[in-house]
């Protein structure tokens, strides 16, 4: 164990270049925090678009051995960096550092600190977890140069005869099937923020991409191209019509698998799950050694996983009103929610009802559009 001298905030933004680089290397230090959602430059797009961002830099003898990016309300409520979007969340450390959760709450301003997607290793935060989840992830191990079919039948043989017959089908009603693992035409970004927007809208979610602060942080990630954070946009064609997109950020090891999308017309051809085989072999001949999926239960994550991660979900708080009060009005939701998503007898009426209202909204919309 070693004993930290100090903590210090700091807003993300404001890191200069030693700190961005210890933090850099306390990333590459440790295979569990080489995660674009990291990263010193997820902190600071972040930071962009949301004034309560911050970072607390713990310090070791005067020198920096870990990293908290978080959000801090004024009320001193914290909550993980881009909670809700970030599907992983960690005290980015040196190996060996430890320290104490409630000592680091007081040097932040913080009176609770809520996480969903907490790195399994952060043993400090261990008592404030309330359950944990699987993450599942693609492991991509370097092999040869084989082509997209041969990659294909070695390494998802189960699924290799449906899914090339269904890429052949497609190829044949609409043109030869094309992929573009880092599409650079913004066009395409929008398009998918089309997409991704009628798809909330469909199953009855909440529109992401109707929030301007949102849509202003993934137009950021597209454009910066930095080795521990890049915004990667993957397009499926087939002639010159976008099938299928993705866009997410990626590390020099890790791609996040964050929005993905496709044109619901062509939904028969099963054009997600032709899209994320081929960005995992792509991504594969780009260096990249894990595609995570974040946690969720997806029937094409089960079919495409290797292994999975487990991540926490909680509050981390020190004795507070406010602390108290939070946790009572935000334990119940994540409950109900976590409820019925551990019971397929639950979710798929939930999904039902959702879906329900999706087309109601959607009615609704077309109506008022049409007066």
């Amino acid at each position: 164990m070693r004993s930290l001298s100090s903590i210090t905030i700091h807003r993300p933004e404001e890191l200069d270049a030693p700190l961005v680089g210890a933090w850099h290397r306390a990333m590459e230090e440790s295979p569990e925090y080489a995660n674009p959602f990291l990263s010193p430059e997820f902190a600071a797009g972040i930071a962009r678009f949301r004034s309560g961002a911050r970072v607390a830099v713990l310090r070791e003898g005067g020198e920096p051995v870990g990293f908290l990016p978080y959000e801090r309300n004024p009320l001193g409520v914290g909550r993980a960096i881009g909670l809700g979007l970030s599907d992983c969340q960690a005290l980015v450390h040196l190996p060996g550092v430890t320290w104490d959760t409630h000592a680091l709450l007081r040097a932040c301003g913080l009176s609770i600190f809520e996480f969903d997607h907490l790195v399994e290793e952060q043993k400090p935060f261990a008592e404030h977890v309330t359950g944990t989840f699987a993450s599942p992830v693609v492991d991509l191990r370097p092999g040869d140069e084989a082509d997209y079919p041969q990659w294909l039948r070695a390494t998802y043989p189960g699924l290799a005869k449906t899914t090339l017959k269904k890429e052949r089908r497609l190829a044949r009603d609409l043109g030869e099937v094309r992929f573009v693992h880092d599409e650079r035409d913004p066009r395409m970004l929008r398009r998918l923020m089309r997409w991704k927007s009628a798809q909330y809208r469909r199953t009855g979610r909440m529109d992401r991409f109707s929030r301007p602060w949102i849509v202003g942080l993934v137009d950021h990630l597209f454009q910066l191209r930095e080795e521990h954070c890049t915004g990667v946009l993957s397009v499926l064609y087939a002639g010159d019509r976008p099938v299928a997109a993705h866009f997410g950020p990626r590390s020099h090891t890790v791609l996040a698998a964050w929005f993905t999308t496709y044109d619901p017309e062509l939904r028969y051809y099963s054009p997600g799950l032709l899209m994320h085989l081929r960005m995992a072999e792509a991504a594969r001949h780009d260096g990249v050694r894990v595609m995570d999926f974040g946690r969720g239960d997806k029937e094409y994550k089960d079919w495409l996983k290797t292994r999975e991660l487990r991540v926490g979900e909680g509050f981390a708080t020190r004795p507070h009103p406010v602390a108290a009060a939070h946790r009572l009005w935000r334990r119940p939701v994540r409950g109900l929610r976590n409820t019925v998503l551990a019971h397929p007898g639950l979710r798929q009426p939930a999904d039902r009802l959702l879906k329900t209202v999706g087309t109601l909204r959607s009615g609704r919309a077309a109506a008022t559009r049409t007066r």
